[in-house]
């Protein structure tokens, strides 16, 4: 590895004051696994990990170690907070033309007002980091870059250890066999509070059809518990091996990964353009291809699904009226399929207008009709009042912004928390005025398939 630095780099680093400074440096990296990057950090860094890979497959993201954390526990003012102490980051980035811009990871609770469950205590309502170390494969070339947030004079000697720390870790990644590990092995499932959800379903019906709201998402849990203890990669490996189509994210936090594959962006920005994807309104995938197309136009016909993914476009598409401009967005939904479920889908782009951040967009657009409500305000209290549940971080924004304010944030669905030899799957769906409990409870299942695949287990439903 190249050890040198600049003249320039060697000044910046030897300053002895007490600002706060931010240096990266980048290599190339060849050609290394993003997964096996991962690993490698497993014995040393197992609670301060990332992974990220978009649907499209030209970003993906692994993170080790933590350069520096930013959290919130605060319910009005946490995409604020975040935002300014970002931008005071980086006010105090120190790098070359050469290095990769670093990123900030990291995800927002869905509610910080909800009730508070013991399975989600160490994720706070936003959490982010910097990683220390940061694998980058972008457009096929990968990259790893080494952050460093120091007030020290003794910049210089934090920067040979971490190179020294980089080098083993790029070795491990590189030398060390990386065995695809096998499913887990589930020894149960248990559906939590199944009847307090088909109650909630058959409440918030009945308040729809009184006026009091004109959708309602109601979510709930089932709990698998495994043999063993699962280790992150390996629900990470089976969750991105079997859901090609879909953003990739883990996250870990005190011993737990939050980690999922959706079909959902939510925002993303990209050299001053914004982009979006209002995606609502679902059916099962058929099991032949002429099946499968039946379904598809049974749902773009379906009265109920089209006037909830319209839900969704009126409301991302006023967001993006307040905050972009040259908005384009098709008139017509199309079909967005992956593997075990069909969505209704239609993309918006518009260019970002000046002093917009990717922080404002995301607190603008969360939660969306497609996993909260019309109207927003008064469907989150019905989600408070009747779900009774702690969403975590399901259903909520969870991506990376760099320091040249490019990122992109998808919705945690299709999500679940990994906490040793349990783990905890989430799944909701739209109450309208003709919802059926049973009909939603089998929804549910479908949703749950991706994930409880992946961590081995068999559907009862």
């Amino acid at each position: 590895m190249n050890r040198k630095l600049t003249a320039t780099r060697k000044t910046q680093l030897k300053i002895e004051d007490h600002a706060v400074r931010f240096f990266t440096e980048t290599v190339d990296a060849g050609r290394i696994s993003p997964l096996a990057f991962f690993e490698a950090g497993d014995s040393c860094y197992r609670e301060k990990r990332f992974y990220w890979q978009n649907a499209d497959k030209t970003m993906t993201l692994v993170g080790i170690g933590h350069a520096t954390v930013l959290t919130s526990d605060s319910a009005e003012e946490r995409f604020q907070y975040i935002s300014t102490a970002w931008n005071h980051l980086r006010a105090a980035l120190i790098k070359e033309e050469k290095d990769m811009e670093p990123v900030l990871f990291g995800g927002f609770s869905y509610d910080p007002k909800s009730v508070k469950e013991a399975e989600w205590e160490a994720f706070p309502s936003a959490y982010f980091v910097v990683p220390s170390f940061q694998l980058t494969i972008k457009n096929g070339k990968t990259s790893i870059s080494i952050n460093l947030v120091t007030e020290s004079s003794e910049a210089a000697k934090e920067f040979d250890r971490l190179r020294d720390e980089r080098d083993r870790l790029i070795h491990i990644a590189q030398v060390e066999e990386f065995n695809l590990l096998s499913k887990p092995k589930v020894v149960s499932i248990e559906e939590i509070a199944k009847d307090k959800y088909m109650q909630a379903v058959a409440d918030v019906t009945d308040k729809i059809n009184n006026g009091e709201a004109e959708k309602v998402v109601i979510a709930r849990s089932v709990q698998l518990n495994f043999a063993d203890e699962v280790p992150a990669v390996t629900a990470l490996y089976h969750i991105s091996n079997e859901q090609q189509e879909s953003y990739h994210f883990g996250l870990q936090n005190d011993g737990q990964l939050f980690f999922g594959a959706t079909p959902e962006r939510l925002i993303e920005i990209s050299d001053g353009w914004a982009y979006s994807a209002c995606v609502a309104g679902s059916i099962k995938r058929g099991k032949s291809a002429g099946e499968d197309r039946a379904l598809g136009e049974e749902l773009l016909e379906d009265r109920k699904n089209r006037e909830e993914h319209q839900y969704v476009v009126n409301m991302i598409s006023q967001v993006f009226q307040s905050f972009c401009t040259n908005i384009v967005m098709p008139k017509a939904p199309k079909l967005m399929k992956i593997r075990d479920i069909q969505h209704l889908f239609t993309p918006i782009e518009g260019q970002v207008e000046q002093g917009t951040d990717i922080f404002t967009l995301v607190q603008a657009l969360h939660p969306t009709p497609a996993l909260g409500g019309v109207p927003t305000n008064v469907s989150m209290e019905m989600i408070r009042s009747e779900e009774k549940m702690d969403r975590g971080y399901y259903a909520a924004p969870i991506g990376w912004t760099d320091t040249a304010g490019n990122g992109e944030f998808a919705v945690a669905i299709r999500s679940a928390l990994l906490d040793g030899d349990r783990a905890y799957l989430y799944a909701g769906g739209g109450i309208v005025a003709d919802s059926e409990p049973d009909k939603e409870y089998d929804e549910t299942w479908v949703k749950f398939r991706p994930v409880m695949r992946a961590l081995g287990g068999k559907l009862n439903g």
